[in-house]
């Protein structure tokens, strides 16, 4: 159900970040179009060249290319060229960037200008994840028509047990599977 759908996949200051690369991995397989956008503070987590290479597709994270060429990444093209945008791993910071309307980079400009179903898997550590903030962007991401993808249990990478792990791909491609999957077949 996914062939041909244009996956538009944020990726954010996490150390989940690496399981971006798996759920490239299973998109392409699927059969999906997917163009990465990465945050700064992600790319001290996984670099650009490996999602790139899983994706197919240069790495967006500026909106003026680097080389002094003049070109930019269009925001509102981004988001209107997707059928889908996945932002997973979602950082506390993001997500409350999101629930708030600022944007001060690429991909919370281009949240804010997308006009397809959004998609937030959040991953952060326990009380982060629990604080009442962070709680109360998640009801606003909601209540705008945003799709919550909960992070689940278990050991998280501080030590501490909770739950904030980032969805694993696997259940992140079931979601987008099910959402473009017509109702006659649920």
């Amino acid at each position: 159900m996914l062939r041909h759908k244009k996956i538009l996949l944020g990726v954010c200051g996490s150390i989940a970040a690496y399981k971006a690369a798996s759920l490239i991995r299973l998109l392409i397989k699927a059969e999906a179009e997917v163009q990465v956008i990465l945050t700064t503070s992600a790319s001290a987590f996984i670099t650009p060249v490996t999602l790139a290479t899983l994706s197919k597709r240069p790495v967006l994270s500026e909106f003026i290319k680097a080389d002094g060429s003049g070109l930019w990444h269009n925001h509102v093209e981004l988001g209107l060229w997707a059928d889908a945008f996945v932002v997973a791993p979602a950082s506390a910071n993001s997500v409350a960037k999101f629930a708030r309307g600022l944007c001060d980079n690429l991909l919370t400009a281009t949240y804010l200008s997308a006009r397809c179903p959004v998609f937030v898997a959040p991953a952060m550590d326990l009380d982060m994840y629990q604080h009442p903030a962070t709680q109360e962007n998640f009801r606003l991401l909601r209540s705008y028509g945003n799709h919550i993808i909960e992070a689940g249990y278990g050991e998280l990478a501080s030590g501490l047990i909770g739950q904030g792990r980032l969805a694993e791909p696997e259940e992140i491609l079931d979601v987008l599977t099910q959402h473009f999957t017509p109702r006659e077949f649920v």
